[in-house]
């Protein structure tokens, strides 16, 4: 079977390994002419651990090719995944301008009956809408599908090979079960219902684990003022099976390409329809306020941060991935340099910015770990990658200067070890190791 998979950004990429691995004909189409250069050249442009390796193999067995949508004049294949873009507009809906522009193209283009599978992430009712207003009573007859992706940054392959489930969405029992055979190589289940059902677990799933770690978060803020620690207490929670360990590992918030957009939209989605997601919306704020914290505790330490010297480690929002999307680490170095400091940078995936967030006279990338601190009063880990939490924090002392504080951001290295170092620890409520 061919299928043509629109948008190649990270679920495009993603979509085309996994199913070109399963034995599909794939087609991969994008916009943008020097990502399909790049592609075409054995490049990815998105770090991904193993993707690149099972797109390698696919392409030795001539299971993929990419083109630029300028080059397509017909589609005559059966399935069209749709994985284009839909970010967050000003008023925090969801900008769905990329995904009509692909209905429409598909339209122009289509030589026989097809499915379109959605993929692309969209408000719950709008897969109805875009049928009512593009696909029925079309010459050809065209099935859409609404088949949501679940995939963590840094996992995804694993999230694509080994789901916990997998959604689909429809008003055509034989399309459901069309796409549901695409997936007959995976040990999943299946959960099939309509397309607005389908559109909500999304949000409400990407929604629920938002919550999930602004709560934990608020816990964390209330450690610090009882003086309990918060690992402590959120091991104690997560042993509940009703609970789960997950996403209770409080920090400066959660970022990224999904949880803060489909937030956002969620609660606008809400708003329009009338109903006021209080919840939703405390859980945005605390969020928010999440950011700060490594700045007021600089400040408590360190007074005044005018020229003061700190540097920032990490830039990715999570380990595993070089996606700075809604990183809290962009935002902290920007209330830095509104406080008038001096910030070096260090990443060990992410080696540059590449767009135009800072000045480059605004900010230092250091060369590694030492030569990002060296000279530097404090440093505030922002990402938990094991570079940082296996380093040799002594030698980090070394180069640096006083009164040596490390804000642990995300609650990833030990105190004993930080405080054995001779370093000022302050993590997100864990006011026990700040007094050791």
């Amino acid at each position: 079977m061919r299928i043509m998979v629109i948008g190649l950004g990270y679920v495009g990429l993603v979509a085309v390994a996994g199913l070109a691995k399963a034995g599909y004909q794939i087609t991969g189409v994008d916009i943008n002419i020097k990502k399909i250069n790049s592609l075409n050249n054995g490049k990815i442009d998105i770090y991904e651990p193993g993707l690149k390796e099972v797109i390698d193999e696919a392409r030795l067995n001539q299971r993929i090719s990419f083109k630029n949508i300028a080059e397509i004049k017909n589609i005559d294949c059966g399935i069209v995944i749709i994985c284009v873009g839909t970010p967050s507009r000003p008023d925090g809906a969801a900008d769905l301008s990329q995904v009509e522009y692909t209905i429409e193209w598909i339209k122009e283009r289509t030589i026989n009956s097809l499915t379109i599978i959605m993929k692309s992430t969209v408000p719950p009712g709008t897969g109805e809408l875009l049928y009512k207003k593009y696909l029925a009573g079309f010459s050809y007859k065209i099935n859409y599908i609404s088949n949501p992706e679940f995939l963590r940054e840094g996992q995804a392959l694993k999230d694509w090979f080994y789901p916990d489930r997998i959604v689909i969405g429809g008003n055509n029992n034989k399309a459901i079960e069309e796409v549901s055979a695409l997936y007959d190589s995976l040990n999943a289940r299946i959960v099939k219902l309509d397309i607005t059902s389908a559109e909500l677990i999304k949000y409400a799933a990407n929604a629920f684990l938002a919550t999930k770690i602004s709560f934990i978060n608020e816990i964390a803020c209330l450690c610090d003022c009882l003086g309990a620690d918060i690992n402590s207490v959120a091991t104690g929670i997560g042993l509940d099976n009703r609970i789960g360990e997950g996403f209770l590992k409080a920090g400066i918030g959660y970022g990224g390409s999904c949880f803060p957009k489909d937030v956002r939209a969620l609660n606008f989605l809400s708003t329009i329809n009338g109903h006021n997601f209080e919840l939703l919306r405390a859980t945005i704020i605390v969020n928010s306020r999440q950011r700060l914290l490594p700045v007021q505790k600089l400040r408590s330490y360190l007074g005044n941060l005018v020229n003061k010297n700190i540097a920032v480690l990490g830039l990715t929002f999570k380990p595993g991935t070089d996606d700075i999307r809604e990183s809290p680490s962009l935002d902290i170095i920007r209330l830095l340099l509104d406080e008038g400091a001096n910030v070096s940078i260090y990443d060990p995936i992410r080696k540059n910015l590449n767009i135009n967030l800072f000045r480059k006279d605004q900010i230092r990338f250091g060369k590694n770990i030492l030569d990002t601190v060296k000279g530097t009063e404090a440093v505030v880990v922002a990402t938990e990658w094991d570079q940082f939490i296996d380093t040799n924090w002594s030698e980090i002392k070394i180069v640096m200067n006083e009164p040596f504080l490390i804000v642990d951001g995300r609650n990833c290295l030990d105190p004993c070890i930080i405080n054995n170092c001779g370093f000022i620890y302050s993590g997100i409520g864990r006011a026990k190791a700040h007094e050791r």
